[in-house]
C-alpha cells in the first residue's frame, strides 16, 4: 500500500535521519560512552564540544552563530532576574524567525529549502531550552545559581540527543543527570542500548504502518472527504 505523501515532517525527518542525524547520534553516544569511562569529571563539556561541532557540521558557521547569540542573549536577560523579561526576551528572539528580510538572509546561507528548515527547526527548540534555563535562573536563590552558569547553559543547549526537535529536559533535571557518577558497566550499558533500539524500532514501525493505513494528512488536506462524512466517521 503506497504511503501518504502529505505527511512532510515524517518524510523530512527520515531523510534527514538516515543521511547524517542518525550517524552523528550515534557519535554523541561514542563520545558520552568514551568520556564517561575516561574522564567522568569533564563529561558534560565533552558533549557540550560534540554538540556545537555536530551543529556547525549540519547548520554551518553562520547557523552556529545564530543559535550561540540566541543563548548569549537569553543569558544576558537572564542576569535581571525578571521571568516577565525573559519571556518577552524569548518571544522576541521567536518572532525574529518571522522577519522576512531575516528570512531571506537566512535562505541564502543555504542551497536547499530542508537545510534552512533544519535550521528554523532546530533554532525554536533552542530557544524553549534557552527559556527554561533563563526561568531557573531567575527562580533559584542566590547559593543555588553556581551551577548555572553560561558553559553549563551552552552544554545544555547543545546537547545533540535533544537538539533538533527535542523533547524538553528542564535545565535542573539535565544538569543532575549529568552531575550524577554511576559504576561503568558493559553489560548494563548494552542492555539498556539494546532496550532503546528495540524500542525506537517499535515506534518507528507504528508510525510508518499508520502512513501506510490511515492516511490523516491527505484527508485534512481535502475538504471534500471531511465535508461527506458524519460526525461519527470524523469522531
Amino acid at each position: 500500500m503506497p504511503q501518504d505523501p502529505m505527511d512532510f515532517e515524517w518524510s523530512y525527518w527520515i531523510e534527514w535521519g538516515r543521511e547524517r542525524i542518525l550517524w552523528l547520534l550515534a557519535g554523541h553516544l561514542l563520545v558520552s560512552q568514551m568520556s564517561r569511562l575516561l574522564v567522568e569529571k569533564y563529561k558534560p563539556w565533552c558533549l557540550m564540544v560534540y554538540g556545537m561541532a555536530a551543529c556547525w557540521l549540519l547548520l554551518g558557521i553562520k547557523g552556529f552563530a545564530v543559535i550561540l547569540l540566541h543563548a548569549a542573549i537569553s543569558f544576558a536577560v537572564a542576569q535581571f532576574q525578571l521571568s516577565l523579561l525573559t519571556w518577552l526576551c524569548s518571544l522576541i528572539l521567536l518572532s525574529t524567525l518571522r522577519i522576512p528580510a531575516v528570512e531571506e538572509t537566512k535562505r541564502k546561507w543555504y542551497d536547499t529549502e530542508n537545510e534552512y528548515y533544519l535550521l528554523l527547526f532546530t533554532v525554536s527548540v533552542r530557544c524553549l531550552f534557552c527559556t527554561s534555563f533563563s526561568l531557573e535562573y531567575c527562580w533559584h536563590a542566590p547559593a543555588q545559581k553556581s551551577s548555572h552558569s553560561f558553559p553549563w547553559m551552552l552544554a545544555y543547549v547543545f546537547y545533540y540527543p535533544t537538539f533538533h526537535n527535542g523533547p524538553l529536559v528542564n535545565f535542573d533535571e539535565f544538569s543532575k543527570q549529568m552531575r550524577r557518577q554511576e559504576a561503568f558497566s558493559v553489560k548494563t550499558n548494552l542492555s539498556i542500548l539494546i532496550v532503546g533500539i528495540i524500542r525506537i524500532f517499535f515506534w518507528w514501525c507504528l508510525a510508518e504502518l499508520m502512513i501506510h493505513l490511515m492516511y490523516i494528512h491527505a484527508l485534512y488536506s481535502s475538504a471534500l472527504p471531511l465535508e461527506s462524512a458524519s460526525y461519527w466517521a470524523l469522531g
